[in-house]
């Protein structure tokens, strides 16, 4: 079985996998076409690859004769016309966003796995892309709120007088939260988090945040840990609460979503326009909507005094160990896939790959991704 690697398409700035993940695919007794070029943005030229064991080709030689494509993003609508009927293709699609996309892969009888809907449970662990990325997401949005804002964030002692700490408000503490948090306090910064989710507090506490909470919110252990849709009461209460913080704060870190659905929003314009002169709102959400009612996607805006950065891809802008990342979740899930003899072999009664496979001989597989397609 040949697999597949494709250069994403600009701004894409990951790759699938790395060299270094390559002695495994070849132990699983594959071989592994890399398009040349694809790992330049992640700072692995072809040589690496070569030396690792893969076989360089042109694009349109793994779009014809591959087995398997690893992906980062969706093909283009050029590439998809390319790849043949049959053929299986991993990544992340966002299926439940993008139902145009999974009735394509439908109709062409492609086989598709999206790794964010890989079950969270705990033998999912480590093929969990939407962790591995989030952490990223985390990480990088402390560092863009430090550099825009125009004061420090730890504490400093000087002969000038004392400059006090910022403070920080983290909105979702899920792992993008969670890592938020670690960065910001090991910079220094005074930090408090809101989740509509009661058992994440102790996490919270943990990392040396505040966790402020509202109480009467809806929990659904058949969420998997994402947050669920809240009533209109908890709603108007949650917004009182955000505003009166977001005000006192420095930063605000909108990490807020509900797979499937619009992100909740969680800072109005007037809350926006009540803050700090010089604050800086980054919004990781900014792509299926925002937390924050000024946020436009893939741009940084002033308003009223205030910075707002929207921002849904941080992890494209740190490839390498994104990629790393990435490509180990990848590798992991393929080890279900393959059987001792390097074919494919779907066992369907498997949760993990029934719940990650989205198309499969021009069905959809994923029950939630087919209940949405119905509806919609």
């Amino acid at each position: 079985m040949i697999i597949g690697v494709l250069k994403e398409q600009a701004p894409e700035q990951r790759v699938a996998i790395l060299p270094e993940v390559i002695p495994t695919l070849l132990e699983l007794k594959t071989e592994v076409w890399i398009e040349k070029g694809a790992g330049e943005n992640a700072h692995s030229p072809d040589a690496d690859y070569e030396d690792a064991g893969a076989v360089m080709r042109s694009r349109s030689e793994i779009l014809d004769r591959a087995d398997l494509f690893l992906l980062v993003s969706p093909p283009d609508k050029k590439d998809a016309e390319s790849i043949q009927s049959g053929k299986v293709l991993i990544g992340t699609f966002s299926p439940l966003t993008q139902p145009d996309l999974v009735k394509d892969f439908k109709e062409k009888s492609l086989t598709t796995f999206s790794l964010d809907t890989v079950p969270r449970i705990t033998r999912a662990q480590s093929m969990d892309v939407l962790s591995s990325m989030a952490t990223v997401a985390g990480y990088r949005a402390i560092l863009e709120a430090a550099f825009h804002l125009p004061s420090f964030f730890p504490m400093f002692m000087s002969a000038a007088g004392t400059i006090k700490p910022a403070k920080l408000l983290v909105l979702g503490a899920g792992v993008a939260g969670l890592q938020a948090i670690a960065t910001a306090r090991k910079l220094g910064a005074v930090v408090e988090a809101f989740d509509v989710r009661s058992a994440v507090k102790e996490e919270v506490q943990s990392l040396g945040a505040k966790f402020v909470e509202v109480e009467g919110a809806v929990e659904d252990k058949a969420a998997g840990g994402y947050a669920v849709e809240q009533t209109e009461e908890f709603k108007q209460r949650q917004s009182q609460m955000i505003q009166d913080h977001a005000i006192k704060s420095d930063v605000v870190i909108c990490t807020a979503q509900i797979p499937g659905r619009k992100a909740p929003l969680l800072i109005k314009k007037e809350t926006v326009k009540s803050m700090k002169n010089g604050s800086v709102i980054v919004d990781l959400a900014a792509s299926s909507g925002g937390n924050c009612e000024v946020t436009e996607n893939d741009k940084t805006v002033t308003f009223e005094g205030v910075t707002v950065i929207g921002n849904s891809n941080y992890p494209s802008g740190m490839p390498v160990d994104a990629s790393r990342m990435y490509g180990k979740n990848l590798v992991n899930f393929l080890k279900l896939l393959i059987n001792s003899e390097g074919s494919l072999h779907l066992d369907f009664e498997d949760e993990i790959i029934k719940g990650a496979c989205i198309t499969h001989k021009g069905d959809i597989i994923n029950e939630r991704v087919k209940s949405y397609i119905e509806k919609s």
